[in-house]
């Protein structure tokens, strides 16, 4: 299967902001002062837990979109 080269930039573009996004949140998650992510002692509560899930599945699934989408720019290259 051949990717167009509007799409593997676009697949590309995606992994890239997949990855800001979610660092970004991952840091905002770290340094929660709100009591949500961390209870009083300083323990992770279940919302750290979820997240931190959510962030590492994500940065996952962006590393695998932006792989595809840097293949298919790649591939795309030499036309």
């Amino acid at each position: 299967m051949k990717l167009s080269r509007r799409t593997s930039w676009f697949l590309l573009a995606f992994g890239a902001w997949s990855w800001m996004i979610w660092i970004t949140f991952a840091r905002n998650l770290y340094k929660d002062a709100s009591g949500l992510a961390f209870d009083n002692a300083g323990d992770p509560t279940a919302y750290f837990w979820v997240h931190l899930a959510l962030a590492v599945t994500s940065f996952i699934l962006g590393t695998a979109v932006g792989v595809i989408g840097l293949r298919g720019v790649r591939a795309n290259s030499g036309k």
